[in-house]
């Protein structure tokens, strides 16, 4: 434990999510033998041989990054000058960082390497009863082999067929490992896949169930290399995944290399010897997100009806699910008018609670005192989308119309939307920018031509025109009316408004 002094003079910081996943990992020992975040000699041996300096095989990078203003702080030469307290989104103490190494990474970003120690309670959040440590769940293990399934998705009736018969080939205890941070592959929140895997526990074979923060890093080798060595810290023996890889319900087995078929170089392989069951009969995620958008029931000879309700739960039909339509473009567009004309038809037919987030009222309740700059207009765009997704999640529709014209800002304002459980619909107004001057109804563009106005988005600041845009929309020579029509039309064909009778 460190000295009572160290901590109270040391400075803080919350790392980001990812690094927040790591280090619950590196805390209850499931990154063994990691003890910490790796420094410079770590990562360089690592990047040339896919193992640590001290000839340790290793798959990922687990690193942290702080701040300049905190890095300048350390003094790696005074034990009571280089610890950095690690704190969870809300500011509690959730570890000790002792600082062994620090450098510079990026741009007033610092990589920092060192132990840590855990501070705290542990933390908090749905079922935190599940999220045992791997001392903890070898201890409850019966004595044997243990197949470890990672569930970042939903099991349906192939995979549970595959999964027992795994089970009872293997003659093996079950041990579902759910991971927990963020939205899966499926788009559904931990809490909702932790509780689709209970309403399935009936139809496998006895198993213990584990919660794991495991964060995909986006490569599908390293990411099953850093699964697998989770898993063995848990006390699996196998693994089967249901991952991205695997389709038309089928599962592969990673087996240990002294029963794989191909263990040249003395690492784990794939194996495909676990028959294909079902095949013919498993649906594509993309054809199960029809079915639930559309309100229809998911088969049952396909999705036990526990698992079902689950799934309809958090995510209803379209019609009845919260929604985020976010409109773009160069004042003067008609982005404002006609979100506004949006919300007013809308609210006409009674089936929504629709909140609009005009531009300029936004500026004055939401984002007083917030400037012009590229970052005042990124943390404009972001509250904005933050209090859109908190509508969406509620099971409302948000109408939000800023310029927004950074595209890193529009798509955190989606993935908000998306990781709060609703849709997002981004509409485009691509009036031209001429179009936009001759209007000019603030004189803003005038200003900006006469230098009076500086960071005019289309006159000295940038728009980076979106590419992902659900719907564009050309307001020259068309009515608002019809242009509102032309989006209530999208969001009926697209099943998110009812049809008017």
């Amino acid at each position: 434990m460190l000295p009572e002094d160290v901590l109270r003079d040391a400075p803080s910081y919350t790392p980001h999510p990812h690094e927040l996943a790591d280090l619950e990992l590196l805390l209850s020992g499931a990154y063994a033998p990691l003890t910490g975040f790796l420094g410079r000699a770590d990562l360089h041996a690592l990047r040339r041989r896919g193992r640590l300096a001290d000839g340790t095989p290793w798959p990922v990078p687990v690193t942290l990054e702080v701040p300049e203003e905190i890095a300048g702080r350390l003094n790696l030469e005074d034990p009571l000058h280089r610890t950095v307290i690690l704190t969870d989104p809300e500011g509690a103490p959730v570890a000790a960082l002792e600082v062994s190494d620090v450098w510079p990474s990026r741009e007033r970003e610092w990589g920092v390497g060192g132990r840590v120690t855990r501070m705290g309670d542990g933390g908090h959040g749905p079922f935190q009863r599940l999220r045992r440590t791997p001392e903890e769940v070898r201890a409850l293990l019966p004595p044997g082999r243990v197949l470890g399934v990672i569930a970042d998705r939903p099991l349906h009736r192939p995979q549970l067929a595959q999964i027992s018969h795994a089970a009872r080939t293997l003659g093996a205890h079950l041990l579902i490992l759910i991971p927990v941070i963020g939205p899966g592959p499926d788009g559904l929140p931990p809490e909702a896949l932790v509780r689709t895997i209970f309403a399935a526990r009936d139809r496998m074979p006895p198993a213990t169930i584990v919660a794991v923060p495991l964060l995909p890093r986006g490569d599908e080798l390293r990411d099953a290399l850093l699964r697998a060595r989770v898993a063995g810290a848990y006390g699996v023996s196998h693994v089967l995944s249901t991952g991205d890889m695997l389709t038309g319900g089928n599962l592969r087995v990673l087996v240990p290399r002294e029963l794989a078929y191909d263990n040249r170089d003395g690492q784990w392989r794939w194996r495909d010897d676990i028959p294909p069951r079902n095949r013919r009969l498993a649906m594509t995620p993309a054809e199960i997100d029809d079915l639930l958008d559309r309100g229809f029931p998911l088969p049952e000879w396909h999705t036990p009806p526990a698992v079902a309700k689950e799934l309809v739960r958090v995510r209803p039909p379209r019609r009845h699910r919260g929604l985020v339509v976010f409109f773009t473009g160069f004042s003067g567009s008609g982005k404002s008018t006609i979100a506004r004309g949006l919300a007013d038809t809308l609210r006409e037919s009674g089936d929504r609670t629709i909140t609009l987030l005009d531009g300029d009222v936004v500026r004055r309740e939401l984002s007083a005192g917030l400037g012009f700059s590229k970052a005042d207009r990124d943390r404009n765009v972001r509250r904005i989308g933050w209090v859109a997704a908190e509508v969406g999640r509620h099971r409302g529709m948000a109408v939000a119309c800023p310029i927004a014209p950074y595209e890193n800002a529009r798509a955190a304002v989606r993935a908000m939307a998306v990781e709060a459980g609703a849709g997002f619909v981004l509409v485009h107004v691509n009036t031209p920018l001429e179009v936009c001057e001759q209007r000019d109804r603030k004189g803003l563009y005038a200003r900006a031509r006469a230098g009076q106005l500086r960071g005019m988005t289309g006159i000295d600041d940038p728009y980076e025109e979106p590419a992902d845009a659900e719907l564009t929309i050309d307001t020259t020579t068309m009515s608002v009316a019809e242009a509102i029509e032309i989006v209530i039309a999208y969001l009926v064909e697209s099943g998110w408004v009812e049809p008017k009778m």
